[in-house]
């Protein structure tokens, strides 16, 4: 067996190749982080990101706290920001835990066997355990997968996009003009910088007059000018997934896997959630558990691809009759995103659920919320009282993380309808592996999962 240069090679620095990079640095896994553009990516194709997104940013060290927080959900609301930021935040993240993106970087050819990958990189040949493919919707590592890409490109849904800098508008709302008789402008602020997200139907190859042009007949007013266009590109409805997320050792993940239309600001969330899924189970069978947890990546991520194409057509649809974006609800906030019935799904009817957050206390009066509880890259436990059967469980696997606490007010039976004596196993990535009074069981799962 020939030796390994790294463990993951990851092919694709935009959100989803930076959480999966991020989320392997700080279980301490070796990876490269390629990708062929000479820089960081400056556009804004997606330009918001939805509470569980935000969630697991906070698990990776990125986000400090909420806004407008409710007892089981700290980020309770769409936070608008353009997809060049969260790139540069993660980017920061992984600085921080020692790794880098190696940028003009291009994976040219790869072959597989079954003890790893073997990847032309940079004109050198890099041996890896796994290769994941975060590179995009026109994915080469897909294209070389031979994986198919079924689905349509809805031809006369044509828009021109970009981040425009302009005068004449102020920074504290969107913007839109849906009756315009020259056609609907959209004009939304980006949090955090001077720029505003330009959205317009147009069959136009983009360039700095074409936006003037459409900004001064959309809006039938001469003081609103734009100055400059620092990121601009046509766009094309794309409904489109694979039929398989895993060939091998080859992964895909995000836009490789697949693309939808923009309606509903679900455009980074998927890819950092199939990143989040399957960066602790690379970490688990790397350190010794069976492989086949790997085949659970593809089992419970195809399914959530399938409804984000039929959520988002619905939705691209309605704002299309409307000329105006539909109303969000836990749907698109992908709060009630959920494994149920799934391969990982244990013991306990929420076993698979989203783990909720719920303020608590320690067993010594320490006041403390469920979500610091089980941050970080391991398995946690969490027992209601039953410090004992926590003990159990603890003394079997050494490495989970274990609390006590006490339900003072009620949040954490509210949130996971869990009374005194319940056991909760929370998966490294948010979601109730189990729910259970039994001790056992817990320790049952955690040996058939890890071995």
């Amino acid at each position: 067996m020939a030796a390994m240069d790294t463990q993951v090679l990851i092919v694709g620095a935009g959100p989803t190749g930076l959480t999966l990079a991020v989320d392997l640095a700080r279980r301490g896994v070796g990876f490269r982080l390629v990708d062929r553009a000479g820089g960081p990516f400056t556009g804004s194709p997606g330009k918001a990101l939805q509470p569980r997104s935000i969630e697991v940013l906070h698990d990776l060290g990125v986000v400090d706290e909420g806004k407008r927080p409710t007892p089981d959900a700290p980020y309770p609301s769409t936070v608008i920001i353009p997809q060049f930021r969260v790139e540069r935040i993660l980017r920061d993240r992984l600085a921080e835990l020692g790794g880098a993106v190696e940028y003009g970087t291009e994976v040219t050819s790869f072959e597989q066997d079954g003890d790893g990958v073997t990847a032309v990189v940079g004109g050198e040949l890099v041996r890896a355990a796994y290769l994941v493919g975060c590179d995009g919707g026109r994915s080469p590592v897909r294209k070389r997968l031979g994986v198919g890409f079924e689905g349509e490109t809805w031809d006369d849904q044509r828009l021109v996009i970009g981040d425009v800098r302009l005068d004449g508008l102020d920074r504290e709302h969107w913007h839109a003009w849906p009756k315009s008789p020259a056609g609907l402008l959209a004009l939304c602020p980006l949090p955090g910088t001077d720029l505003y997200r330009l959205r317009a139907p147009a069959d136009a190859e983009p360039s700095l007059e074409v936006l003037r042009t459409l900004v001064r007949a959309r809006t039938g007013r001469d003081d609103v000018v734009v100055r400059e266009a620092t990121w601009m590109s046509p766009y094309r409805a794309n409904v489109r997934m694979v039929d398989r997320y895993r060939v091998g050792r080859v992964f895909l993940a995000g836009d490789a896997a697949h693309v939808h239309p923009p309606a509903g600001g679900q455009d980074m969330d998927t890819g950092i959630q199939d990143a989040y899924n399957l960066g602790w189970k690379l970490a688990a069978v790397l350190t010794g558990a069976g492989g086949e947890l790997l085949d659970t990546y593809e089992a419970e991520r195809l399914p959530v691809a399938a409804w984000l194409l039929g959520v988002t057509s619905r939705l691209h649809h309605e704002a299309d009759a409307t000329q105006w974006p539909g109303k969000r609800d836990d749907e698109t906030l992908q709060l009630a995103l959920t494994y149920r019935g799934g391969p990982l799904a244990g013991v306990g009817e929420r076993a698979g659920d989203r783990a909720p957050d719920a303020p608590c206390a320690l067993v010594d009066g320490t006041p403390a919320r469920m979500f610091d509880l089980f941050q970080g890259p391991e398995f946690a436990l969490v027992g209601i009282g039953a410090q004992d059967a926590v003990a159990y469980v603890r003394d079997a696997h050494p490495y989970v993380r274990t609390h006590s606490v006490v339900d003072v007010d009620g949040h954490v039976e509210a949130a996971y309808g869990a009374t005194e004596g319940t056991l909760l196993l929370i998966r490294p990535d948010g979601y109730l592996a189990a729910v259970t009074t039994d001790p056992a069981e817990a320790v049952a799962y955690l040996d058939q999962v890890l071995g």
